[in-house]
This record gives structure tokens, sequence and C-alpha cells, in this order.
């Protein structure tokens, strides 16, 4: 099955893979974001898949774009009462889809890991490629981290494909909406300092005050 117009896209020498898969898994995420974290994700499949070629890694580019489109699929309206980390909301989405697929299991825990670990900054790159370029393709798009690793004609032919209007505003809005609904996720990671920042009144966790006030009387 050919993927059409747009979801078929080429830029910097990477394409998305031809498969039926793929093009399911576009077409569900289209159907579930919306535009900003479609792009997004897209974007995120490019920029992790060229830090492959840079870092000479091999790895599979249907499990890395499947990781890629359902990383922020837990941000959803839907998932928001789950009552868990919106990232082990969105691997087990991936997993339903991909066990539906008939996908073996070390492709589908691949996915699931790359998804549930992609902001918990550190382990990744340790991991499995498809793990680490996920993590390598977020922290590009979100954070600019390795922003001279990939060429400016490169990151502009991606851009053009899957544009970034106004992204800094928007992306830290979607994360804080998607979050503030279950701010006790955030406890010992990086969304705690999206919910400073936008939700008035917000107290993040404290490892240390965890520790002294646990019901241990020593």
């Amino acid at each position: 099955m050919t993927i059409q117009g747009q979801e078929a896209g080429a830029a910097a020498g990477v394409s998305v893979p031809d498969t039926k898969l793929a093009a399911e898994a576009t077409e569900l995420v289209r159907d579930t974001v919306g535009d900003l974290i479609y792009h997004h994700s897209r974007r995120v499949y490019w920029f992790g898949s060229l830090q492959g070629a840079n870092r000479g890694l091999r790895f599979d580019p249907e499990l890395l774009y499947i990781a890629a489109m359902f990383h922020d699929l837990g941000l959803g309206e839907p998932f928001r009462s789950s009552g868990r980390r919106f990232e082990v909301d969105g691997a087990d989405e991936a997993r339903r889809f991909l066990l539906g697929h008939g996908l073996p299991e070390d492709g589908i825990r691949r996915v699931w890991t790359a998804i549930a670990l992609h902001t918990t900054p550190g382990i990744p790159a340790f991991m499995e490629p498809e793990v680490a370029l996920l993590t390598a393709g977020v922290e590009y798009d979100v954070l600019g981290i390795g922003y001279q690793d990939i060429s400016d004609g490169d990151r502009a032919e991606i851009t053009a494909l899957h544009p970034r209007p106004d992204f800094k505003r928007r992306i830290l809005a979607a994360f804080t909406e998607g979050i503030a609904p279950k701010p006790e996720t955030t406890f010992g990671n990086v969304k705690a300092d999206v919910l400073q920042h936008f939700v008035p009144g917000f107290t993040r966790g404290d490892f240390v005050e965890t520790i002294q006030n646990s019901p241990w009387p020593e």
C-alpha cells in the first residue's frame, strides 16, 4: 500500500516507510490528534532517523516511525482521566495497535519502551536504537539538543514538509493541557517544570521530603 500525498513525503534523504502498517498508523494519529502533534510527530521521525545516520546506528525505520507517531498520543483528551503518565498511555495505545497487526513481540517491546521513556533523559541513549532515536528526535524538535548535528538544508526540507509555526508556545500549551488533570504523574520527570510554569498553585513533588515524611520510623 502506498501512502499518498503529504503522508508519503520524503525530505533530507529520509522517507516514510511505504508499508500498510505505517499508512494505518498515520491515518489513526491524524484522526486522533491535531495538526500540532501530527507535524511534531512526523518531524521527530525525520530528526531521529538523521541522528541515527549520524551515530552509525542500524534501526528499523518502521518501528521508529510507529514510535514517533504514537509518542504524544497520550496527551489527547481520551487519556486525561487515566491517572497514568501520558507516555505510558501512548505506549499502551501503540502496543494495542501493533498487537492488532500481528507484529512480533520484540518489535512491540521496542516501540513501547521508546515511547514510555521518551521524557526520561539519560537512559534511552544506552538502549536499542529505536528507543535511543525516538528520544533523540524528540530532544531535537522540542529542546534543540544536537541542533547543529543536522544541516541547515536538511532541517529546512523537513520543516517545509512539516512546519512548526509558534511551536514553542503551542507545544508547551499542549503539554500543560494534557497533564494538568493528573499532576501527580509529573513526580520525578521533566513535565513537572511545565506545570510549575503554567498551572497556578501547582506544587511539585519533592523526593527528599517524600523520604523524610515516609511512614518509616527511622
